[in-house]
Protein backbone atom coordinates (compact mmCIF):
# COMPACT_ATOMS: atom_id res chain seq x y z
CA UNK A 1 0.00 0.00 0.00
CA UNK A 2 1.06 3.49 -0.72
CA UNK A 3 0.59 6.75 0.61
CA UNK A 4 -0.99 8.85 -2.16
CA UNK A 5 -2.57 12.44 -2.37
CA UNK A 6 -4.62 13.60 -5.28
CA UNK A 7 -4.10 17.35 -5.88
CA UNK A 8 -7.54 18.32 -7.78
CA UNK A 9 -10.70 16.59 -7.52
CA UNK A 10 -12.09 17.65 -11.05
CA UNK A 11 -12.46 13.79 -13.56
CA UNK A 12 -9.09 13.73 -13.46
CA UNK A 13 -8.47 13.48 -9.60
CA UNK A 14 -11.61 11.77 -8.69
CA UNK A 15 -10.82 8.70 -11.56
CA UNK A 16 -7.36 8.57 -10.58
CA UNK A 17 -8.39 8.69 -6.57
CA UNK A 18 -11.30 5.82 -7.00
CA UNK A 19 -8.73 4.15 -9.44
CA UNK A 20 -6.03 3.65 -6.51
CA UNK A 21 -8.45 3.48 -3.98
CA UNK A 22 -9.61 0.40 -5.38
CA UNK A 23 -5.99 -1.08 -6.34
CA UNK A 24 -5.61 -1.02 -2.41
CA UNK A 25 -3.97 2.18 -1.92
CA UNK A 26 -4.60 4.96 0.64
CA UNK A 27 -5.51 7.88 -1.05
CA UNK A 28 -6.15 11.30 0.06
CA UNK A 29 -7.92 14.19 -2.06
CA UNK A 30 -7.22 17.48 -1.79
CA UNK A 31 -9.91 20.08 -1.86
CA UNK A 32 -9.92 23.80 -2.43
CA UNK A 33 -10.00 24.66 1.51
CA UNK A 34 -7.03 26.33 2.66
CA UNK A 35 -3.92 24.57 3.37
CA UNK A 36 -5.42 20.96 2.43
CA UNK A 37 -2.30 20.74 -0.49
CA UNK A 38 -0.17 21.02 1.81
CA UNK A 39 -1.55 18.94 4.64
CA UNK A 40 -1.82 16.28 1.70
CA UNK A 41 1.35 16.06 0.65
CA UNK A 42 3.31 16.30 3.61
CA UNK A 43 1.44 12.88 4.95
CA UNK A 44 1.98 11.30 1.54
CA UNK A 45 4.76 9.25 -0.38
CA UNK A 46 3.28 10.35 -3.90
CA UNK A 47 1.76 13.90 -4.41
CA UNK A 48 -0.62 13.00 -7.96
CA UNK A 49 -0.92 16.98 -9.80
CA UNK A 50 -4.10 16.63 -11.35
CA UNK A 51 -4.85 20.28 -11.23
CA UNK A 52 -5.10 22.42 -14.68
CA UNK A 53 -2.24 22.94 -15.99
CA UNK A 54 -2.52 26.41 -16.49
CA UNK A 55 -1.65 27.24 -12.81
CA UNK A 56 -0.34 24.02 -11.57
CA UNK A 57 3.20 25.45 -11.84
CA UNK A 58 2.81 28.22 -8.91
CA UNK A 59 0.64 25.82 -6.76
CA UNK A 60 3.20 22.93 -6.95
CA UNK A 61 6.09 25.83 -6.12
CA UNK A 62 3.98 27.06 -3.18
CA UNK A 63 4.14 23.27 -1.53
CA UNK A 64 8.22 23.30 -2.21
CA UNK A 65 8.75 22.14 1.61
CA UNK A 66 6.21 19.48 2.17
CA UNK A 67 6.93 17.81 -1.91
CA UNK A 68 10.50 17.64 -0.93
CA UNK A 69 11.78 13.96 -1.32
CA UNK A 70 8.29 12.69 -2.62
CA UNK A 71 7.54 11.43 -5.82
CA UNK A 72 5.60 13.85 -8.00
CA UNK A 73 2.96 12.50 -10.56
CA UNK A 74 2.41 15.63 -13.44
CA UNK A 75 -0.46 14.35 -15.60
CA UNK A 76 -1.21 17.48 -16.31
CA UNK A 77 -1.13 19.54 -19.55
CA UNK A 78 -0.21 23.35 -19.58
CA UNK A 79 -2.05 24.98 -22.27
CA UNK A 80 -4.28 28.08 -23.16
CA UNK A 81 -8.18 27.45 -24.18
CA UNK A 82 -9.34 28.50 -27.19
CA UNK A 83 -12.83 30.27 -27.48
CA UNK A 84 -14.38 26.53 -27.63
CA UNK A 85 -12.82 25.74 -24.00
CA UNK A 86 -10.40 22.71 -25.94
CA UNK A 87 -6.75 23.45 -25.28
CA UNK A 88 -5.14 25.61 -28.28
CA UNK A 89 -1.47 26.48 -27.33
CA UNK A 90 1.51 25.22 -24.86
CA UNK A 91 2.20 27.23 -22.50
CA UNK A 92 5.77 26.00 -22.41
CA UNK A 93 6.79 25.71 -26.11
CA UNK A 94 10.59 24.74 -26.17
CA UNK A 95 9.86 22.96 -22.97
CA UNK A 96 7.56 21.11 -20.93
CA UNK A 97 5.48 21.50 -17.47
CA UNK A 98 7.37 18.34 -16.19
CA UNK A 99 10.39 20.13 -17.25
CA UNK A 100 9.48 23.39 -15.46
CA UNK A 101 8.63 21.61 -12.70
CA UNK A 102 11.62 19.85 -12.16
CA UNK A 103 13.64 22.89 -12.22
CA UNK A 104 11.16 24.84 -9.48
CA UNK A 105 11.61 21.82 -7.62
CA UNK A 106 14.81 20.06 -7.50
CA UNK A 107 14.08 18.37 -4.00
CA UNK A 108 11.11 16.55 -5.71
CA UNK A 109 11.10 13.30 -7.92
CA UNK A 110 8.84 14.49 -10.78
CA UNK A 111 7.43 11.81 -13.19
CA UNK A 112 5.50 12.65 -15.92
CA UNK A 113 2.89 10.26 -17.61
CA UNK A 114 -0.81 9.66 -18.28
CA UNK A 115 -1.17 13.11 -20.19
CA UNK A 116 -1.69 11.72 -23.39
CA UNK A 117 -5.29 10.50 -23.57
CA UNK A 118 -8.84 11.01 -22.28
CA UNK A 119 -9.11 11.19 -18.91
CA UNK A 120 -11.31 7.90 -18.87
CA UNK A 121 -8.40 5.97 -20.06
CA UNK A 122 -6.21 6.34 -17.43
CA UNK A 123 -8.09 4.25 -14.96
CA UNK A 124 -9.47 1.84 -17.95
CA UNK A 125 -6.88 1.36 -20.24
CA UNK A 126 -8.60 -2.12 -21.31
CA UNK A 127 -11.93 -0.47 -22.56
CA UNK A 128 -10.08 0.32 -25.90
CA UNK A 129 -10.17 -1.63 -29.27
CA UNK A 130 -6.32 -1.51 -29.15
CA UNK A 131 -3.84 -1.11 -26.59
CA UNK A 132 -3.31 2.28 -25.73
CA UNK A 133 0.34 3.57 -24.55
CA UNK A 134 1.33 5.17 -20.77
CA UNK A 135 4.59 7.16 -21.60
CA UNK A 136 7.11 8.26 -18.31
CA UNK A 137 9.25 11.15 -18.77
CA UNK A 138 11.53 11.31 -15.44
CA UNK A 139 15.27 11.75 -13.76
CA UNK A 140 14.81 9.38 -11.32
CA UNK A 141 14.62 5.33 -12.26
CA UNK A 142 13.47 4.42 -8.80
CA UNK A 143 10.25 6.86 -9.01
CA UNK A 144 9.83 5.42 -12.26
CA UNK A 145 9.79 2.11 -11.73
CA UNK A 146 7.55 3.11 -8.29
CA UNK A 147 5.16 5.43 -11.06
CA UNK A 148 4.86 2.03 -13.31
CA UNK A 149 3.75 -0.14 -10.38
CA UNK A 150 1.05 2.51 -9.54
CA UNK A 151 -0.19 2.30 -13.62
CA UNK A 152 -0.14 -1.50 -13.35
CA UNK A 153 -2.33 -1.11 -10.64
CA UNK A 154 -4.51 0.90 -12.65
CA UNK A 155 -4.89 -1.82 -15.43
CA UNK A 156 -1.76 -1.47 -17.58
CA UNK A 157 -0.24 -3.68 -18.70
CA UNK A 158 3.68 -3.92 -18.73
CA UNK A 159 4.26 -3.66 -22.43
CA UNK A 160 2.04 -0.96 -22.82
CA UNK A 161 3.81 1.46 -20.65
CA UNK A 162 6.64 2.89 -22.33
CA UNK A 163 9.60 4.91 -20.28
CA UNK A 164 10.73 7.76 -22.53
CA UNK A 165 13.64 8.95 -20.39
CA UNK A 166 14.76 12.10 -18.37
CA UNK A 167 11.71 15.16 -17.88
CA UNK A 168 13.47 16.56 -21.38
CA UNK A 169 11.37 14.17 -22.64
CA UNK A 170 7.63 15.53 -21.52
CA UNK A 171 7.88 18.17 -24.30
CA UNK A 172 7.53 15.08 -26.86
CA UNK A 173 3.99 13.67 -24.37
CA UNK A 174 2.83 17.47 -23.64
CA UNK A 175 2.84 18.42 -27.58
CA UNK A 176 0.38 15.64 -28.34
CA UNK A 177 -2.28 17.71 -26.96
CA UNK A 178 -2.30 19.45 -29.71
CA UNK A 179 -4.03 16.39 -31.11
CA UNK A 180 -6.59 16.45 -28.95
CA UNK A 181 -9.38 19.42 -29.89
CA UNK A 182 -8.82 17.85 -33.60
CA UNK A 183 -9.66 14.13 -32.45
CA UNK A 184 -12.61 15.53 -30.20
CA UNK A 185 -14.28 17.64 -33.29
CA UNK A 186 -14.42 14.82 -35.31
CA UNK A 187 -15.21 12.21 -32.89
CA UNK A 188 -16.56 13.77 -29.98
CA UNK A 189 -15.61 12.90 -26.56
CA UNK A 190 -15.16 8.76 -27.09
CA UNK A 191 -12.27 7.39 -25.18
CA UNK A 192 -9.04 7.63 -26.96
CA UNK A 193 -5.17 7.26 -26.69
CA UNK A 194 -1.99 7.67 -28.04
CA UNK A 195 -0.79 4.57 -29.14
CA UNK A 196 2.50 3.48 -30.31
CA UNK A 197 2.33 0.43 -32.90
CA UNK A 198 4.59 -1.78 -33.46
Amino acid sequence: MTLIAVLGNGRVGSGLSAGLTRAGHHVTVADRSPGAAADAARAAQVIINATPGAGSLERLVALRDELAGKILVDVSNATSDGPDGLPADLLHPGSSLGEKLQQALPDTRVVKTLNTMLYTVMTAPAALTQPPTAFLSGQDEEAKRTVHRLLEDLGWQPEWIMDLGGIETARATEAAVLFVPHVIRSSGFTPFAVSIAR
